[in-house]
């Protein structure tokens, strides 16, 4: 009886989880102190996509937002020897929160974003500077995600926030190694995330002095979480975390928000006994047959 009532929770759970809320915009309220949530969207979108995203990122849900674009100039902005011409699609809704609430980063058609998980956006932006937001990603056809990124940047700054762009040129790095080292055979983006959080958290409890101490430290992080990396891909790991030493950051209250991003990061559905959703499985197909049995 207690396993058939575990099941039944978790198959309420499931229903709340693929059964959205319906909102009205007039129950929302205009937060006057933090400002309404911005949405930027890809400047390629064509007009239909341009909409899709728009449901996807439940804009019609909102009391107001105020909306724009990012294109390529905002590339090369944000980003060092970025490309002027480039494509830019994923878009995103940032709704600012109070300080401390930390950052919660959801990929609303995660079908279409290809390579960025909310994990390693969440691992850039920390580096970038920004934190204690809600952040939605959408893109209406398959993308890798990274244009969201810029469009976060350019919405921190439309709310009067200065970002340095050193520090974003360095998260957008981060984000680059980040998607490479998730395509790498056994080395999967969360593990990826884990192990980014994990040496910038050392990084900022130890203070390491030299690019030797920064060595040390990615050595041991990756032999705790069993990555294996090619030399030349760990070379390039340590030669990032040697420039996010470098930054301008303060490192303890960074330390403070990598160890929340840990926990964030543990608590992923993988970390599940995979038995207990083969019985929310079963569950619901013995109760698809209960009710194909009521109208024979």
């Amino acid at each position: 009886m207690k396993r058939l009532l575990t099941i039944m929770m978790a198959a309420v759970l499931v229903i709340g989880i693929t059964v959205p809320a319906t909102v009205h915009a007039e129950d929302t309220v205009i937060n006057e102190k933090l400002g309404v949530p911005i949405v930027v969207y890809g400047a390629d979108l064509s007009d239909a996509e341009k909409e899709s995203v728009k449901n996807s990122l439940g804009v019609a849900q909102e009391a107001e937002v105020e909306e724009i674009s990012v294109d390529g100039s905002d590339l090369v902005k944000y980003i060092k020897d970025g490309n002027g011409k480039a494509r830019m699609y994923s878009s995103a809704k940032i709704t600012r929160q109070e300080e401390g609430k930390g950052l919660v980063i959801t990929i609303v058609t995660q079908d279409n974003i290809t390579q960025v998980t909310p994990e390693i956006y969440a691992t850039a932006m920390l580096t970038a500077g920004i934190e204690d937001a809600i952040v939605e990603v959408a893109s209406p056809k398959k993308v890798t995600g990274h244009s969201a990124l810029v469009g976060i940047y350019k919405a921190y700054e439309v709310t009067g926030e200065k970002l340095d762009t050193e520090r974003t040129d360095v998260a957008n790095d981060e984000l680059n190694l980040a998607t490479k080292f998730a395509k790498e055979p056994g080395v999967d983006s969360d593990k990826v995330a884990e192990l980014l959080t994990e040496i910038k958290k050392q990084i900022a409890e130890k203070n390491p002095a030299t690019k030797e101490e920064v060595e040390k430290i990615v050595t041991e992080q990756m032999k705790k979480l069993n990555i294996n990396l090619s030399d030349a891909d760990r070379q390039l790991l340590i030669d990032l975390m040697d420039r996010i030493r470098n930054l301008d950051i303060d490192f303890n209250k960074l330390s403070e928000q990598l160890s929340d991003m840990t926990s964030k990061i543990k608590e992923t559905l993988g970390d599940i006994d995979p038995g207990f959703w083969e019985s929310v499985k079963e569950f619901f197909a013995n109760l698809f047959e209960s009710v194909q049995s009521w109208f024979k």
